[in-house]
């Protein structure tokens, strides 16, 4: 069985360690700060093996070096001189083991022009996913390097995992994210529903992660880009009259910008 550990840091942020139960070898995504992760290490009693970085954004691998010096660990990423400290650089296709998981990488452009996300099967548990900040929560990353179709191939890619899959983002974003499909999509049933969820699960569990693929496709606006209910929205509330899905991924992510 595996336990994954969201730890906050910063404003908004989770670094996810995980390990499996009964085994003290752990591995961490995105450590944008070393002391939370070392003062969860040592709470635990666990060993830190591994390393897994999406992108090159600052709270994502700031906590990356000290790590390092503390624990000679592969670290596992996209191959860009922007994280020097990676040592095994991967790309679509790439295979990573650790901690009893075999992760597929997904290059997944958008947010970032190289990043990367680590989908693993798990036996008779749920696939999981760990996105960085290209699908988030009833929401998606902004494109600070990548354009429209770009990102929107991107959450293509993701959307067609098995529904199953339990998706691990980076921020503590969705009920703000919750707001805005709200305004796309009005008081749909199952949006509805999401939104009393997510809020209690925030009120008594203090994180709303992880989602699913299901659940995103069901409420996640950026997820249906085809949707009629999108375009209306779009041409009602935006006067902008777009078809073409990566098209029409672009005028909601312009309209959430500003949100």
């Amino acid at each position: 069985m595996l336990h994954i550990e969201p730890i906050k840091a910063f404003a908004d942020n989770y670094l996810w360690v995980f390990h499996q139960v009964g085994s003290t070898a752990a591995a961490v995504v995105d450590p944008g700060d070393a002391a939370p992760v070392q003062a969860y290490l040592q709470e635990q009693g666990l060993t830190l093996t591994a390393i897994l970085v999406t992108h090159h954004h600052a709270d994502h691998i700031g906590g990356v070096s000290e790590l390092q010096q503390s624990w000679q660990v592969p670290v596992y990423g996209p191959a860009s001189s922007k994280i020097p400290q990676v040592t095994h650089a991967v790309a679509e296709g790439s295979s990573v083991q650790c901690c009893g998981l075999n992760f597929h990488v997904f290059t997944v452009p958008g947010h970032t022009l190289e990043h990367v996300a680590y989908f693993a099967s798990t036996g008779d548990e749920s696939p999981l996913l760990f996105c960085g900040d290209t699908l988030f929560a009833a929401g998606c990353g902004r494109m600070f390097e990548g354009t429209a179709p770009v990102m929107y191939a991107s959450l293509q890619k993701l959307a067609q995992l098995p529904r199953a899959t339990k998706v691990y983002c980076t921020h503590e974003y969705t009920l703000s994210n919750l707001r805005f499909a709200q305004a796309v999509l009005g008081a749909q049933p199952a949006l509805m529903q999401r939104i009393a969820s997510e809020q209690k699960r925030l009120a008594t569990q203090g994180c709303t992660l992880p989602s699913t693929i299901a659940v995103e496709l069901a409420t996640n606006p950026f997820l249906r880009c085809a949707d009629p209910l999108v375009l209306a929205s779009l041409q009602v509330q935006q006067q902008v009259r777009v078809n073409e899905p990566a098209a029409v991924f672009g005028a909601l992510r312009r309209w959430k910008d500003g949100f």
